[in-house]
């Protein structure tokens, strides 16, 4: 049998029980120009909750009855298709189950066996999270030696990867924004961050303009809302604004508040981009080799969030929300899978 946890309702706020279930279906067949994929890890990204709505984004919502979108990882068990072959172990979307078929439509990439990592490492900094630090910082946010940059989500899989690109790359201070004395303690500690500025205390726009006196010329944001707003007010000349992620609204029920400080942009002649790390996707292997470089000299340190089983994937999503990870979220579905 295959075990898949599906979309029973569209959550209102925080996902709980009533909004997906867990059953059983039968083991899929492999057919023609088909592969059979035996599921290992699951990625559990914020960008999940945001397709549990119905409306509208850069990729559809998930049909009530449909299995949870999701990527992973997983090994080929059966192939009739030349991509792959029985053995090699193969990142896409998987979703939230088992067992899952790849062919031409539903396409997964062969991650090679020889790059030195284990398989959650090779799912958080090389996967998505880590290229979308890569690209989000040195292409969309134009990053120059130099920069005094802040983060947003530092403690996080992305922000601490982008923190960490911003220091070797030569930025002139890096600082990170995150959520309790703990994680702020981890982001300059473990990642290298200058300074963390924990969100929930009051007056983050006074202490993010005497963290970075002379303004931010690079903001790196991942939770939108208020602290994109306290960003807004500190920003450089000619300063330029990622948008990542607003993690802080994806919950929101009725009317999202909006930013106060947009002004800024216009005084300061700064910029605000957004970008999804598909719109780089030819370019990967160009990320994933200066990534892996990075883990091997010791130059780029990581944190893997393991949560055991399956049935345990609406529990994990939740953990992005509620400030209950510590790095990149995984779900362990089997594992006896791992790299070479």
């Amino acid at each position: 049998m295959n075990r898949q946890i599906v979309l029973r309702e569209r959550p209102r706020g925080v996902i709980d029980e009533s909004t997906t279930e867990l059953i059983e279906v039968p083991e899929p067949t492999c057919g023609p120009g088909q592969a059979l994929v035996k599921v290992a890890m699951l990625s559990i990204d914020p960008t999940i909750r945001t397709w549990m709505n119905d409306a509208p984004g850069y990729m559809a919502p998930i049909e009530i009855g449909a299995v949870i979108r999701s990527s992973g990882t997983g090994v080929v068990v059966a192939s009739q298709n030349d991509r792959y072959h029985v053995g090699d172990i193969v990142f896409g979307m998987t979703n939230w189950q088992e067992w899952v078929i790849a062919d031409d439509v539903n396409r997964f990439s062969v991650i090679p066996a020889d790059l030195g990592v284990d398989l959650a490492t090779a799912m958080n900094v090389l996967g998505v999270t880590g290229i979308t630090a890569y690209f989000g910082l040195l292409e969309v946010g134009e990053f120059r030696p130099g920069d005094v940059v802040v983060v947003s989500g530092a403690a996080g899989a992305t922000g601490s990867v982008v923190g960490q690109l911003a220091r070797a790359r030569g930025a002139a201070r890096v600082v990170g924004i995150a959520g309790g004395p703990d994680k702020c303690a981890d982001v300059v500690e473990r990642y290298g961050f200058d300074e963390c500025l924990d969100y929930r205390e009051p007056r983050l726009s006074s202490r993010l303009r005497s963290a970075c006196p002379d303004g931010v010329d690079l903001y790196f944001d991942n939770v939108g809302g208020d602290v994109l707003d306290a960003a807004l007010a500190s920003i450089a000349m000619r300063g330029r604004v990622v948008l990542c992620g607003a993690i802080s609204q994806y919950n929101e029920v009725g009317h999202q508040r909006g930013i106060a400080n947009t002004s800024m942009l216009i005084m300061r002649r700064a910029s605000m981009r957004g970008f999804i790390v598909l719109d780089f996707a030819e370019r990967y292997l160009e990320a994933q080799g200066v990534l892996a470089s990075m883990i091997h000299d010791g130059t780029l340190q990581h944190r893997e969030h393991l949560v055991a089983g399956l049935e345990h994937a609406p529990d994990a999503l939740n953990l992005l929300f509620n400030g209950g990870n510590l790095g990149k979220t995984l779900v362990v579905v089997d594992e006896s899978i791992a790299l070479a």
